[in-house]
């Protein structure tokens, strides 16, 4: 879909949950050759900005947020990867929506900030899912530490995982029995 190189976006909000799809992300992409651009928006009506917070600097802190979830990643996982950033005005899900027109995969964590929040307003991820023009991949909550626990040979830690054995089965198509 974006050409010669696989095109990853990532949403970015600083939450763990995010910070494990960034790490999932580069991790993809560089399997795959390809490249990650990591999104984070930003908005001007969030309940927050009542402490003196002007529209610049909600646009500072965003910048400054992404950039250091970028600059955390463990540097082996970013060497040779090409990796963009960028921060965005509006709703976090119409801004992935848009971002990732031309990508070929937006990976999303599985939650934010607050599961109050969640409640409030819609879930990114539900918003994306429906919305998106490209396969989206949301990362659960602690897929890093699975993934720390295998490379350090405790594989048993992924046990209740499924594993990829092929192509992926719809949970409502018919099951072979034997």
């Amino acid at each position: 879909m974006s050409g010669d190189k696989y095109v990853i976006v990532v949403g970015v909000d600083g939450s763990e949950s995010a910070r494990q799809a960034l790490q999932w992300a580069v991790h993809e992409a560089h399997g795959r050759g390809g490249t990650v651009k990591a999104v984070t928006a930003w908005r001007w009506d969030f309940p927050e900005l009542a402490f003196g917070d002007t529209l610049s600097k909600v646009r500072k802190k965003a910048e400054a947020m992404l950039a250091h979830e970028v600059d955390s990643l463990p540097h082996y996982k970013i060497s040779g990867i090409p990796l963009a950033i960028e921060v965005m005005e509006g709703r976090p899900a119409n801004v992935l929506v848009a971002a990732s027109h031309d990508a070929d995969l937006l990976v999303l964590g599985s939650h934010g900030h607050s599961r109050t929040l969640h409640r409030v307003r819609a879930s990114v991820t539900e918003d994306c899912a429906r919305n998106a023009t490209c396969p989206i991949v949301v990362i659960p909550v602690g897929w890093a530490t699975q993934r720390q626990h295998a490379e350090a040979g405790r594989p048993e830690s992924l046990s209740a995982q499924p594993q990829r054995t092929g192509d992926p089965v719809h949970p409502l198509a018919p099951q072979a029995t034997l």
